[in-house]
């Protein structure tokens, strides 16, 4: 069972991406499934990872304050810009516009902390950047979502900062917590956490993508690449900040990564709570999971070699 498991989680992204390519050739699998199941789900995964957090993750913050605050600068400054600069320069629709600048304004995804591991980087600062932009994402994400796609659609800041504490916080204080009351339990589930949070987010592709299966066949080559883009240019400006600031080449990796991966999860979760009348603004989230797991492994290979 621990070899599946190891198995499940080394091969995320082509997981992710089956079931994204099955759930675009078989959407109607899909149609009983609410699209509220993807809050669930995204539960879940944050409850895995604060069950695999402890204490020591984050004496980082405290012992290397600039280097996370860098991070975490670059993290709220570049992927948000580059999502408005982005669909701003392909012209695209509001739904999927907004879609994209939810990508971008969301914290690191849980993901980058084993990429940054593979690809030999700073795994302490990944945790750290990830836990702290984690916990300032229930008010930096509707903050800067409001800033930059208010003009056109009305956000509600006050119940995306109260949706993040449910759907995030809260999980992962749950783990945490769980941890600390059950440590051999957890010590016995820590092999799965892995494994089940990759089929959960693999589920929580299918879902988006078999509710705008249509739509995307007609149009989603535009979408695609811009989701591409903004993955790769966030690794790269990661990178650059990290370079220009004479860091470490670990710690380099580290912040581009982290820079580059986002809770994508988190998007297409925010978009189905709180823009419904928008359905297309969970389909950037989705291709962003598919896409940045396969990206992701392509830079550990290469930063390995």
């Amino acid at each position: 069972m621990k070899a599946l498991c190891n198995y499940i989680s080394k091969y995320m992204g082509l997981l992710v991406l089956a079931a994204a390519l099955l759930a675009l050739a078989f959407p109607e699998v899909f149609d009983d499934i609410p699209p509220t199941t993807i809050n669930y789900m995204l539960g879940v995964v944050m409850f895995g990872m604060g069950m695999t957090l402890n204490l020591h993750d984050f004496k980082v913050v405290f012992s290397r304050p600039r280097d996370i605050m860098t991070g975490c600068l670059a993290q709220f400054t570049i992927m948000p810009l580059l999502a408005w600069g982005l669909s701003r320069l392909f012209a695209l629709d509001e739904a999927l516009a907004l879609g994209v600048v939810l990508v971008g304004c969301c914290p690191g995804g849980t993901a980058s902390n084993v990429i940054t591991y593979l690809a030999k980087g700073d795994v302490a600062l990944s945790v750290g950047m990830t836990g702290v932009s984690t916990l300032l994402a229930p008010l930096l994400t509707p903050l800067l979502t409001w800033v930059l796609a208010g003009k056109d659609i009305d956000v509600d800041v006050a119940s995306m900062f109260l949706s993040i504490l449910w759907v995030v916080i809260v999980p992962i204080v749950a783990g945490l917590t769980f941890k600390a009351l059950w440590p051999k339990a957890t010590e016995a589930a820590t092999d799965y956490l892995p494994a089940f949070s990759s089929m959960a987010i693999a589920f929580t592709v299918a879902i988006v993508i078999a509710a705008n299966a249509s739509k995307l066949l007609t149009g989603g080559a535009v979408i695609v690449v811009v989701v591409a883009l903004h993955n790769l240019a966030g690794l790269g400006l990661g990178y650059l900040a990290a370079w220009l600031l004479g860091l470490s080449e670990a710690k380099k990796r580290a912040i581009a990564i982290e820079v580059g991966m986002q809770n994508s999860g988190l998007a297409s979760s925010l978009a189905t709570l709180h823009f419904a009348a928008f359905p297309l603004a969970t389909v950037p989230g989705a291709i962003f999971s598919v896409w940045h797991n396969i990206s992701g492994a392509v830079v550990a290979y290469l930063c390995r070699k």
